[in-house]
């Protein structure tokens, strides 16, 4: 391999993959034994989604061992496999793969690797595709040849696996603490106040047209010639980062920007997943299409109004002004003007309010970018 642990220099060995594993086909129905079935396991994770302790027992499957691993054959694209520490019996269309001449732990990570999972998805079926066990079993694949150094391999990716996870489920709970804290910290419809807020705060909130406290303006119809470079054009599939790898030339540009995003502006999606924002921090020109709208805050900040955006009462708004009839459904450019929103009318806890999610999305994203680096 290119890269290796210190104190291993021997070449690696082309090994039948028949020759590195029994597949193993006991049958069983034991109800005491823990039951996988396809929808027990996170795709591309190896990990369970449940405790396996609240199934009914009783299924007929294949038996395995700790130490064993087990591959979903259908569809192996959905890359459905576990290297379980638990005797149990698998459900369905899985390989039960036991170690002969090789590292168990080794063996798990070869089967995620591009080598094999190329081979796996020669499918032998079209409407339902599985691996081929001839072809997988008659096929060569490098090996270290001393089991230390599989060992080695496997224990590094395993503890990859724990920071994926774990950054995973920072991610996950910050996702969920935000969603909360959207319900929470904006007033439920028909309210004047919201459920928390901060300290030192106690005027009623105000509800106030969109309209009134920024102007919208679309984006350009038609679909523009795209360049090498030029000025960055954004559509709806850019909305979390704003950054895109399409370019409109300059001439476009200053023809048909008369108005265009600045930093402090929000950008809102206006087709398909209405509503989703993001405020603009750079000074680079953007273009952007019709699938965006932009708003430009006169009277309120402009963290506080992308937040409000998603807050729930402001869901149904947008949602109740959306053209129904339409597909995918949009809503235009007059009726996001009449939106209404409730807004603090204490600028010092707008501020506060849009600084504290800013937070969070930065936590969120570092969440993201380290889970996303370790897997890449």
């Amino acid at each position: 391999p290119e890269i290796r642990f210190a104190g291993f220099t021997d070449p690696w060995e082309q090994r039948k993959f028949s020759d590195l594993t029994d597949r193993v086909s006991i049958q069983s129905s034991d109800s005491d034994l823990p039951q996988v079935e396809y929808e027990d396991i996170i795709p591309g994770e190896g990990t369970l989604n449940k405790d396996l302790r609240d199934k009914d027992g009783g299924k007929t499957g294949i038996k395995f061992y700790a130490g064993d691993v087990l591959y979903g054959k259908l569809r192996p694209y959905l890359m459905n496999w576990l290297y379980p520490q638990f005797n149990g019996v698998a459900v369905g269309d899985f390989w039960v793969l036991r170690a002969t001449e090789c590292d168990s732990s080794f063996l798990y990570r070869l089967i995620q690797t591009n080598s094999f999972q190329r081979l796996a998805n020669v499918s032998s079926g079209s409407k339902m595709p599985r691996a081929d066990w001839k072809l997988i079993s008659q096929s060569f694949f490098a090996v270290p040849a001393d089991h230390a150094e599989q060992k080695a391999i496997a224990k590094s990716l395993a503890e990859l696996d724990s920071l994926i996870t774990l950054h995973q489920r920072k991610h996950d709970k910050l996702v969920q603490l935000k969603k909360s804290m959207l319900d929470k910290m904006f007033p439920k419809p028909g309210e004047t106040e919201p459920e928390i807020r901060f300290a030192g705060f106690t005027d009623p909130w105000e509800q106030r047209k969109l309209g009134d406290v920024a102007a919208v303006y679309d984006g350009v119809h038609q679909t523009p010639d795209y360049q090498d470079e030029g000025v960055m054009f954004l559509s709806v599939e850019n909305m979390a980062t704003l950054t895109s790898q399409k370019f409109i030339s300059r001439e476009a540009f200053d023809r048909d920007y008369p108005v265009y995003p600045k930093r402090g502006d929000v950008l809102m999606t206006r087709i398909g997943d209405i509503g989703t924002s993001n405020v603009v921090e750079t000074d680079d020109k953007l273009a952007f299409y019709v699938s965006l709208a932009l708003l430009k805050p006169f009277n309120v900040d402009s963290y506080y109004l992308d937040k409000s955006l998603q807050s729930p009462s402001a869901k149904m708004e947008l949602y109740r002004r959306t053209l129904h009839t339409a597909f995918p459904k949009k809503i235009n450019k007059n009726q996001i003007a009449e939106v209404m929103l409730p807004i603090p009318r204490s600028r010092q806890e707008q501020e506060q309010i849009g600084a504290l999610f800013r937070n969070l999305d930065t936590l969120i994203t570092l969440h993201q970018r380290k889970r996303r680096k370790r897997l890449f």
